[in-house]
């Protein structure tokens, strides 16, 4: 069994509430052909991708473990570095999210039902990699102290995004009762 850092703890964390918002995503998307949009749904899971899983959780990836992992692999810490895919497929991710917003204002169930069913693809595998693959891979590369020093930064996101995140995680909870 393997020894995961408090950072990898928190970021998988995060990852469990993306995924049960994925679930709801899914769910409503593979109903969607047979009824109306739910606007309102749809309009908040954007919202929270694009808050809670993108400026909230990917950016402590982006700004901090994947700097710091990036680090340590010039140093030749690591034997192969997946950043660079992982950043490849948060971009795409955010494409998804824009599709989604489209078919939404558009309308055009199609669309929308193609951007939730991509981004919900994408994202099961993308946190699978990361939960299984690049984490293990941080946890075991980065020393002690630059550990503590992300912690701290981990921290201060949380503290400067606390009422946000508690909106995001009172939907998570919403989402789980639909």
């Amino acid at each position: 069994m393997r020894i995961c850092s408090e950072t990898s703890k928190i970021l998988s964390s995060e990852h469990e509430n993306i995924l049960k918002v994925v679930g709801a995503l899914e769910l409503e998307a593979g109903h969607l052909k047979n009824k109306i949009i739910d606007t309102e749904f749809f309009e908040k899971v954007i919202d929270f991708i694009r808050n809670y899983a993108d400026k909230f959780h990917h950016a402590k990836e982006e700004d901090i473990l994947f700097k710091e992992f990036n680090k340590c692999a010039e140093e030749g810490c690591v034997h192969c570095n997946p950043v660079e895919q992982m950043l490849v497929e948060h971009d795409e991710g955010r494409r998804y999210v824009k599709m989604m917003e489209s078919g939404l204002n558009e309308k055009n169930k199609d669309t929308l039902i193609e951007g939730a069913i991509g981004y919900s693809n994408l994202i099961r595998e993308h946190i699978f990699k990361e939960d299984n693959i690049l984490y293990p891979m941080a946890d075991e590369a980065l020393s002690k102290n630059v550990e503590k020093a992300m912690l701290e930064k981990f921290k201060e996101i949380n503290n400067t995004k606390k009422k946000e995140v508690e909106r995001f995680e009172k939907f998570v909870k919403e989402v789980i009762e639909r």
